[in-house]
C-alpha cells in the first residue's frame, strides 16, 4: 500500500477505515474486515462513542495473531471537553484503555474549540471556554507531555484553519505533524494543501464521499451529492470503477490520506480496490473543476448564542 512517510521516517498507510458513525454492533466487524481486507490504518476518536468495540476488535485480533499491532496505524482524537494542559494526557490514556492499546500512532486535537469539562456536547453559550482564556497553544503543551510519556508517537489537529495551524508551528516544541480536515472536490482546499506541504504538514480527508450518513440535523438544506455528481459518474463508467473509488482515488493522486467510513464488508472491500486504480491527469483536471468551496461538516454546532466561536474565527475566513 502507498504510505505517507513522517519526519522520523515512521511511515502511515495513505487509505484507511473511518469510524465516525459506526454504530456499536457494528463496528467490531468493520474493524475485522478492514484488517482482513487490507487495511492498516483505522481513524478512531473519543466522541464517536465506539472505541471500546474497537478496541475489542484489536484484543482479539492480536490474541489470534491475524495482525500484530506494530502493523496498525491507530489513530484517536482529544475531545474539546480535555484542552486544559492537565487533562489531556489523561483524556489519552482513557481512549488507550478503551482501544486495549499501549500507545496511538498518531493523537489529533479534534477541534480547536474548547468545553468546560463537565460538558460532552455544547447545549448553551455558556457551555463553551474560549479561545482567549484557554488557547490552543495551552492545548498543545498538553499533547507534547503525551509524545514524552510515550502515550503516542505522533501528534496533530483536525479541522484547524491554516491560520492556527502557523500558530502552532511558532509557538510549539513539538511542530503538528498531520491535520485531518473535510476534503473532497467541493471543497479542495489548495491553499491548505500548499501551506502543508511547504511545512511539512501531512493531511487527511474525512467525509471524502460527502458523509450522506449524517444524522439529519447535521445536514444542510438541498446539499449537493458528490456520488450522483454527474463529472464523477462520467470518470467512473470511463475506468470501470464507481463514483466512490473515484473520491477515494482522487484524494490519494493529490497526496493525501483519505479515510472512507463503512461497516458493510462489500463496500470496504469496494474501497480498498481503489488502490489499484488511477485518475488521468484530464480525470484530475476534470475534477478540479468541481470546487466551490461547499462544506457537509460547517461547524456551525459550535457557534450557537452566547458562544464566542462564529464561522468566520472557526474557520478563519472572511
Amino acid at each position: 500500500m502507498t504510505t505517507l512517510k513522517f519526519k522520523n521516517n515512521d511511515e502511515m498507510p495513505i487509505l484507511g477505515l473511518g469510524t465516525w458513525k459506526s454504530k456499536p454492533g457494528e463496528v467490531y466487524d468493520a474493524v475485522h474486515n478492514a484488517v482482513k481486507t487490507g487495511f492498516r490504518h483505522i481513524d478512531c476518536a473519543a466522541i464517536y462513542g465506539n472505541e471500546k468495540e474497537i478496541g475489542a476488535a484489536f484484543k482479539d485480533m492480536f490474541a489470534s495473531g491475524d495482525i500484530k499491532r506494530e502493523d496498525l496505524w491507530i489513530t484517536s482524537k482529544l475531545w474539546n471537553n480535555a484542552h486544559k494542559k492537565e487533562d489531556v494526557a489523561q483524556a489519552l490514556q482513557k481512549i488507550l484503555d478503551d482501544l486495549c492499546l499501549t500507545y496511538l500512532d498518531i493523537y489529533l486535537v479534534h477541534w480547536p474549540v474548547a468545553l468546560k469539562p463537565d460538558v460532552v456536547f455544547p447545549r448553551s453559550g455558556n457551555d463553551f471556554i474560549s479561545l482567549e482564556d484557554l488557547p490552543v497553544e495551552t492545548t498543545w503543551e498538553g499533547m507534547e507531555a503525551c509524545v514524552e510519556k510515550e502515550l503516542t508517537l505522533h501528534i496533530g489537529v483536525s479541522n484547524f484553519s491554516i491560520k492556527k495551524l502557523d500558530t502552532l508551528l511558532q509557538t510549539s516544541r513539538i511542530q503538528p505533524e498531520m491535520n485531518q480536515i473535510e476534503l473532497h472536490p467541493f471543497l479542495q482546499q489548495k491553499d491548505m494543501l500548499a501551506f502543508c506541504e511547504k511545512n511539512n504538514i501531512l493531511l487527511t480527508a474525512y467525509s471524502p464521499l460527502g458523509s450522506g450518513d449524517r444524522p439529519k440535523a447535521l445536514k444542510q438544506k438541498n446539499e449537493p451529492s458528490l456520488l450522483e455528481n454527474q463529472v464523477i459518474k462520467d470518470i467512473a463508467a470511463a475506468n470501470q470503477c464507481t463514483p466512490g473509488q473515484v473520491l477515494i482515488r482522487w484524494s490519494i493522486e493529490r497526496g493525501t490520506a483519505v479515510i472512507p467510513k463503512s461497516v458493510n464488508a462489500g463496500r470496504i472491500a469496494e474501497n480498498f480496490k481503489a488502490l489499484d486504480m488511477s485518475l488521468s491527469q484530464a480525470d484530475m483536471d476534470k475534477i478540479s473543476e468541481l470546487d466551490m468551496h461547499s462544506r457537509y461538516v460547517t461547524g456551525d454546532f459550535w457557534t450557537m448564542s452566547g458562544s464566542s466561536y462564529t464561522f468566520e474565527n472557526l474557520w478563519d475566513e472572511a
